[in-house]
């Protein structure tokens, strides 16, 4: 895998020889967790993502049946460019696939929703140790007993990503994220996970465990996965959105988001 380059990377995700998880790919570009809804409830979801911008930031979104997100990308083909899919049917187990070509339609629209591993790159850059990446493993991401806001049908818990750091690492981390507000800016939380509902470090509910040392202070970002749980909860009779950690990897610079608090000040359409 080539790390620098998205259209490489989707590429060979298209051609399916890779369909892990994203932190650590594509240094310096956009990652971006991806919702796909029926346009009869699509504007109901934007505002539920504008009610919880800090987990759910809109970033873009597309016309309905629209699959190539020039926007995002020359090449990006929303049908299959992401590594792994989660297809979410009202009642039933949600189905992991790799290409949803034949199950698009024209009346999905896709929203592109900021994620923490666009600011992953700064931290590394400023000497920090992003864990996930150094473990190779999928971020771990937990549900707090946080209600977000709720917006008609889409309701649900917020869900955040994990990363621990020791001493002042801590607070460089905060003001580093804090520089992205799109990507989900600074931490919710650094401390105790108890404080947000969250029993056991070593069980996330999405992404898997990493080693959080004794002297080291875990903190906790809002995730996108916040906007997988309130599709879920919204019983929607279908719907599509990544799995958790396997995010498209757009063409986009993440220094253009740096200090960006309104996506309309961007021209990504």
């Amino acid at each position: 895998m080539i790390k620098q380059c998205p259209r490489v990377i989707r590429a060979e995700i298209r051609a399916a020889r890779f369909a892990g998880p994203t932190s650590g790919l594509a240094a310096g570009y956009v990652q971006a967790n991806i919702a796909i809804v029926p346009a009869e409830y699509a504007d109901e979801f934007a505002r539920f993502c504008d009610r919880n911008n800090r987990a759910c930031a809109l970033l873009y979104r597309a016309e309905p049946g629209q699959f190539l997100m020039s926007g995002l990308g020359q090449d990006v083909d929303i049908r299959k460019d992401v590594p792994r899919y989660l297809v979410h049917r009202a009642g039933q187990p949600a189905e992991e696939v790799t290409d949803i070509s034949a199950l698009w339609r024209d009346d999905l629209v896709t929203f592109a929703l900021g994620c923490s591993f666009s600011f992953e790159e700064a931290l590394i850059a400023s000497g920090l140790e992003v864990r996930n990446i150094v473990e190779g493993r999928n971020v771990p991401m937990y549900r707090t007993d946080k209600e977000c806001v709720a917006e008609g049908r889409f309701h649900g818990k917020l869900v955040v990503s994990m990363r621990p750091f020791s001493g002042n690492a801590t607070e460089q981390a905060c003001e580093i994220s804090g520089r992205y507000p799109l990507v989900h800016g600074a931490p919710i939380f650094s401390g105790d996970a108890a404080a947000l509902g969250i029993e056991d470090l070593a069980e996330p509910d999405f992404g898997e465990a990493i080693r959080v040392g004794k002297e080291e202070i875990p903190s906790f970002w809002a995730c996108g996965v916040t906007a997988i749980e309130a599709l879920r909860n919204a019983n929607l009779p279908f719907c599509i959105t990544h799995a958790p950690g396997h995010m498209l990897i757009t063409d986009r610079l993440n220094s253009e988001l740096e200090l960006v608090t309104d996506i309309q000040s961007l021209d990504w359409s």
